[in-house]
C-alpha cells in the first residue's frame, strides 16, 4: 500500500465517520444556532483539535497502552460520561432558568441565554474536551490508523497526516452545517426557540453521557 492510496482510503472511512450523526455534530449544531457563527466554528476547531491529538497519540502508541488497560480506559471512559452529563445539565438548568425569568421579547431572552457561554475561548475549550473525554475516540484511532500506515512511512508523521485528513473533512462538514443553519437563525434566534434547542441538546448529552457510562458501545 503507497502512502496515497493509504490516505486515499483512510480518507473515505473518516469521511463516513464525520458526517454520521452523533455527539460533535449536535455540539457545533447548538453552538451554530444559540451562540453564532463564531462561536460554531470556535467549537469546531476544539473538536477537531482534540482529533489532531489523538491522531498524534494513536500513531506514538500510546492508545495501545489505553485500550490495554482497563482500568485507564474505564478512568477515561467515567470522566467522559461526567463531562457530558455536566454539559447536559448545564444546559438544562440554564433552560428553566431562562424559562421563568421575565423578560422584554425573543430578542433580548436570546441574548440572555448565551451571555454566560459568549466567549471564543470557552466554545473551543468545550469542543476540545468533549474530543478528548472520549475514549472512543481513542480506540477508533488505535484500531484504524494503523491499517492505514504502509511499514515503510514514519509512523508519527503518517499518524498526523491521517488525522490532518479527517480534521479537514471535518471542517468542511461543520462549515457546511454553520452556514446552513445561518440562513435560518433569524427564526432560530427567538428566546423561545433557542430554550428548546438547550433542551433538545442538554437531553441528548446527559443521554450520552449515561450511554458512556454504561459503556455501551
Amino acid at each position: 500500500m503507497t502512502v496515497s492510496s493509504s490516505i486515499a482510503s483512510f480518507a473515505v472511512v473518516a469521511g463516513m465517520l464525520t458526517i454520521m450523526p452523533g455527539l460533535d455534530t449536535v455540539l457545533v449544531l447548538r453552538s451554530a444556532i444559540t451562540l453564532g457563527r463564531r462561536r460554531a466554528f470556535a467549537t469546531a476547531l476544539g473538536i477537531l483539535s482534540g482529533v489532531l491529538v489523538w491522531g498524534v497519540v494513536a500513531a506514538a502508541g500510546a492508545t495501545a497502552v489505553l485500550t490495554a488497560s482497563h482500568l485507564l480506559y474505564d478512568a477515561l471512559r467515567v470522566a467522559g460520561a461526567g463531562y457530558l452529563a455536566w454539559l447536559g445539565i448545564s444546559m438544562l438548568r440554564r433552560t428553566i432558568k431562562e424559562r421563568g425569568r421575565r423578560t422584554a421579547g425573543d430578542a433580548a431572552d436570546g441574548e440572555g441565554v448565551t451571555s454566560a457561554e459568549a466567549t471564543w475561548a470557552r466554545s473551543w475549550a468545550r469542543g476540545l474536551g468533549t474530543s478528548l473525554l472520549n475514549p472512543k475516540n481513542g480506540v477508533f484511532y488505535m484500531a484504524m490508523l494503523p491499517q492505514f500506515i504502509p511499514s515503510e512511512a514514519p509512523h508519527l508523521l503518517m499518524g498526523v497526516v491521517l488525522a490532518a485528513v479527517h480534521d479537514l473533512e471535518g471542517l468542511v462538514w461543520f462549515s457546511a452545517l454553520i452556514f446552513g443553519t445561518q440562513l435560518v437563525r433569524r427564526w432560530l434566534n427567538r428566546g423561545s426557540v433557542q430554550r428548546v434547542i438547550d433542551a433538545i441538546t442538554g437531553t441528548l448529552l446527559v443521554g450520552f453521557g449515561i450511554k458512556l457510562a454504561l459503556g455501551d458501545n
